[in-house]
């Protein structure tokens, strides 16, 4: 879990029928890309400002009542209502229902990245590059940038980062003489080695989880998803896919993974007494680690993810962006906020107190934060893994259009082979069949 999220690992449903909606609404966008750019330019965001007004706030960060207390300070004429409308799909649901209804919605909404694509092709959010935001793409990570940039337009700007990396239990690792693991053969090694000695221990722990498997198969080399406007191309035994799952189901059909579902009771407590070994996540998880599982102190470290050869290779897990809907009725004033939120110092620095990871260059290289040497994780300067980390992301990932449905129904595909220990390829076969079949049904041209 996100420090900015409750539920990083399950993606909820918020129903077919609001996704179907998106969905079906996405058509006549998709087909010359989302419309609706803002029409100004940096100097109306400006003026905005000056001007002032009232704009509403969705969000769930810990950070967003302290960001927005801090910007009505420096622009006195705004008033910001944050309101926090529930996380990730909980929010979704009542923003499609604020789009389905033409009213009601924010004028600025958290968005994950992997949801972005749905709601901008859907042509319910503001193209920012109007407003001249898409000048500011070298403040952000590659990887960022292009999770926000949709058939040339910028549909939020980036909020965080999370590049996957690999949290270990160093008191776990040196009772068992486990060497940290470069590659995901060491890894393997070193789960048979650790589980042999203790079957009550585990390496790392997956009850299935999209949210989980999907940045693994984007670490692999991966594109199992294309989009080009209504076009859609899905393929889960390409070649990347194939190579993640058949590694692991070498941990998965020996039973050498907890089944313990991530964020749970039991899982709090495993991360804590030593039952799970590493942790396979995003670089938020410090906060979460330090706030959550105080019992593991001086026992974490952190270090790159392993990959297929030894050579740095990882992807994102996780992050959001901010985005302005097509229904504000102030516009400027909504793009003017969400580029203070996202690009002031000020705003950042109150989201890092938080826990976040940033996704602007100037912070992942300011050296103070490079230099942070938490006493949780033993003195260890764990951003320098972390934004090591961020420079290492596999280019070239996509989600499809209506991926929050998709993550839906992994559970009952995919997950059967977690249930059964059996051959992840056969439940992202049946995975693939599921989604060309609904995305048919939504008009989307899907090629079997």
């Amino acid at each position: 879990m996100s420090p900015l999220r409750s539920t990083r690992s399950t993606v909820r449903a918020f129903g077919a029928l609001a996704i179907a909606g998106l969905a079906v609404g996405s058509l006549a966008a998709c087909t010359s890309g989302p419309t609706g750019a803002g029409t100004g330019s940096a100097s109306d965001l400006d003026a905005a400002l000056e001007k002032g007004g009232e704009i509403t706030y969705w969000n769930w960060t810990p950070s967003g009542e302290d960001q927005a207390k801090a910007f009505m300070k420096e622009y006195p004429n705004v008033t910001v209502k944050v309101v926090n409308a529930g996380t990730a799909t909980d929010e979704y649901t009542k923003l499609q229902n604020a789009i389905s209804a033409g009213s009601g919605g924010p004028d600025v909404a958290q968005i994950e990245y992997y949801a972005l694509q749905q709601f901008a092709l859907s042509d319910s959010l503001l193209d920012l590059d109007g407003y001249g935001l898409d000048e500011l793409e070298d403040e952000y990570t590659a990887s960022t940038w292009s999770a926000v940039s949709i058939n040339d337009g910028i549909y939020g700007l980036p909020q965080d980062s999370g590049p996957m990396v690999m949290f270990y239990n160093k008191t776990v690792f040196d009772q068992y003489g486990l060497d940290v693991p470069t590659t995901w053969d060491d890894y393997i090694a070193a789960a048979e080695k650790l589980h042999q000695a203790d079957p009550s221990k585990y390496i790392t722990n997956d009850a299935g989880d999209p949210g989980f498997a999907q940045p693994l198969i984007w670490q692999a080399g991966g594109q199992p998803y294309k989009t080009d406007g209504t076009k859609v191309t899905i393929d889960l035994q390409d070649a990347g896919t194939k190579k993640w799952a058949d590694m692991w189901n070498q941990l998965l059909e020996p039973g050498l993974l907890s089944d313990i579902p991530t964020w749970s009771d039991d899982w709090y407590k495993a991360v804590g007494n030593g039952t799970v070994a590493t942790l396979i996540t995003g670089a938020w998880m410090p906060g979460i680690l330090e706030g959550s599982v105080p019992e593991g102190a001086g026992q974490w470290r952190v270090a790159p993810l392993p990959s297929y050869d030894g050579s740095p290779a990882t992807s994102e897990n996780g992050g959001s962006s901010q985005a302005v809907l097509k229904q504000s009725k102030n516009p400027a004033l909504a793009a003017a906020f969400v580029r203070w939120l996202n690009s002031s110092d000020e705003s950042i620095e109150i989201f890092l107190k938080s826990g976040g990871f940033p996704a602007t260059v100037a912070q992942l290289e300011d050296e103070e934060f490079l230099s942070e040497a938490p006493e949780y994780f033993g003195g260890q300067k764990i951003n320098e893994v972390l934004v090591a980390a961020s420079g290492e992301v596999v280019p070239d990932w996509q989600y499809l259009p209506f991926q929050v449905y998709a993550n839906t129904t992994f559970a009952d595909t995919v997950g059967k082979a977690y249930l059964d220990r059996g051959d992840l390829n056969a439940g992202l076969e049946a995975w693939q069949q599921n989604l060309i079949t609904y995305g048919k049904a939504q008009g989307f041209d899907i090629a079997d």
